[in-house]
């Protein structure tokens, strides 16, 4: 009878735990939201969370897209040289050539922003299998050849571009990083939109589930007859496919590309997806998730910069969050292999 009774002790804290590690990112982002508008009237204004969310949508983007990589236990830190690369080459297509590169207005000739953003997505895909190709075939550890990609295509952004911006873009461009359907500000929009479909590519379809089964034990699932070198690869390919829609958004929403955009993006990237419950060690995580540690560490930056807080503060204390989410990971893997 005592062991009965510890034993649905014992499931009870479980569960306790479960539910904690399953929901602790949206329930650190309340609380945090709370805080703020009790420290900063501002906070919650409705121009500011749209601001937040606007801010949140490019990083967003490309944490959807880690969110396949990191699943299959890898990584990518190459993303924001990547979409720098990308948004430059929208922006060449986008206004016809290098030659009016600096005009600002309308007016130029440009092939379109439909051009523009295939060429954007196109240069992403190829950069994300290239990288793929090289970890799968190579057999380079994700981590080199991410690393190398960062250093890669940030100089080949410079070369691109001679180190210099373009900007100057028509309308019809620019609205999509500086227009609004409603109240809500058309990146939000985009970004919303692309974390539904990858939520249900990763939790209703056979491709998620391999995804999984590739993160949570790579041997089982090519005894299982899956092709893990195709899976592995193909993760790349979509992480290069939202760093391309993600540098076309930006683009449009700053009106000029430049060589230097996405700087330090990879950390808050994989923050956002770290601190949404994704497991760096593969197989464990949500695009939900993703989704809230996005938001969450918009807020965070949003509400320090309202309160006056330092940059180099802000810095701190984004460092110190990953490095808990990464312990409390660790913890969550051990706790649930021992129950």
């Amino acid at each position: 009878m005592a062991e009965v009774k510890q034993g649905a002790a014992d499931s009870g804290s479980v569960d306790l735990f479960g539910f904690l590690a399953r929901f602790a990112p949206l329930i650190f982002l309340v609380v945090l939201m709370a805080v703020f508008a009790v420290l900063e009237p501002r906070f919650m204004s409705s121009i500011n969370l749209f601001n937040v969310m606007r801010q949140v949508s490019i990083t967003g983007l490309l944490a959807i897209g880690m969110t396949f990589v990191i699943l299959t236990a890898g990584i990518d830190l190459s993303v924001g040289s990547l979409l720098a690369f990308a948004g430059l080459v929208a922006a060449a297509v986008a206004k016809g050539g290098m030659q009016d590169r600096f005009t600002v207005g309308e007016g130029g000739v440009g092939y379109g922003w439909e051009l523009a953003a295939l060429a954007a997505i196109a240069i992403g895909i190829a950069g994300g299998l290239v990288q793929g190709f090289s970890i799968t075939r190579l057999k380079v550890p994700p981590f080199v050849v991410t690393l190398g990609g960062m250093s890669v295509f940030r100089g080949a952004a410079l070369l691109f571009a001679a180190g210099g911006p373009i900007s100057g873009f028509e309308h019809d461009f620019t609205w999509w990083g500086q227009g609004k359907i409603g109240p809500v500000p058309v990146p939000v929009i985009i970004f919303l939109v692309c974390g539904l479909l990858a939520h249900i590519v990763l939790r209703y379809t056979r491709y998620g589930r391999q995804i999984y089964a590739v993160g949570g034990n790579p041997e089982a699932a090519r005894l299982s007859g899956l092709n893990v070198t195709a899976i592995i690869c193909s993760v790349y390919v979509i992480m290069g496919f939202f760093a391309g829609l993600g540098s076309f958004v930006l683009a449009a929403r700053l009106n000029s590309a430049e060589a230097v955009a996405g700087t330090g993006y990879e950390l808050t990237v994989i923050a956002s997806v770290v601190i949404g419950g994704t497991s760096l060690f593969g197989g464990v995580g949500t695009i939900f998730g993703t989704i809230i540690g996005s938001i969450l560490i918009g807020v965070l930056l949003n509400g320090l910069v309202l309160m006056n807080v330092s940059s180099y503060i802000q810095q701190i204390i984004i460092g110190v969050i990953i490095v808990l989410a990464v312990a409390f990971d660790t913890f969550a893997k051990s706790r649930r292999r021992k129950v």
